[in-house]
């Protein structure tokens, strides 16, 4: 990767963090006006969905992200940020394959889905960036798997990003600013 992506990507981390942190996250959907702060803006478009959808779509509103979309389970977590982690293994596995099967279809082969880590998430709740892979990302932080059920799940508060890699994924772990890999 050359050195100016690597230093913008840096600084597109950094920008990132100063911005993130849902740590005193307060959502409530008992609670309306709970919902009316910045970081609950996805909790209230879960609350908008149908209560029997398991997931949905939605295009990413950052004016800066025209080519962005987000997946999120309809279900909320536990008060505060809701990690993937607190999801059960067989909904993780639905949500990946359909975020995977979205970028798919919007991408083809140049797709990439990311989960930012707890420091630079922006929203409580729950969700999956999926967009197109940007050139010369891949690092060597990474493990591979055979499908959606095999993507480990962070439990140390960072994200990761996946890119396909043959018939097989890539799982870059060990992020904070996942989504900085795909193209805005």
């Amino acid at each position: 990767m050359k050195v100016w992506m690597l230093k913008l990507l840096a600084l597109i981390s950094l920008a990132a963090s100063l911005l993130g942190d849902v740590s005193g996250c307060a959502c409530d959907v008992a609670r309306p006006e709970a919902l009316a702060a910045r970081q609950c803006s996805l909790c209230r478009e879960a609350e908008k969905q149908p209560a029997d959808a398991a997931y949905f779509f939605l295009k990413d509103s950052h004016p800066l992200k025209p080519n962005r979309w987000l997946l999120l389970p309809r279900s909320h977590g536990p008060d505060g940020p809701q990690p993937l982690a607190h999801l059960p293994a067989a909904e993780r596995a639905r949500l990946w394959t359909a975020a995977i099967a979205r970028a798919r279809e919007l991408w083809g082969g140049q797709w990439g889905v990311a989960i930012n880590g707890d420091e630079v998430r922006t929203q409580c709740h729950t969700h999956i960036h999926i967009g197109r892979l940007l050139e010369g990302v891949e690092t060597g932080r990474l493990v591979v798997v055979a499908g959606p059920a095999q993507i480990p799940v962070p439990r140390d508060g960072t994200g990761l990003w996946i890119h396909p890699y043959g018939q097989k994924l890539h799982v870059h772990l060990g992020e904070q600013a996942a989504e900085t890999v795909l193209a805005r």
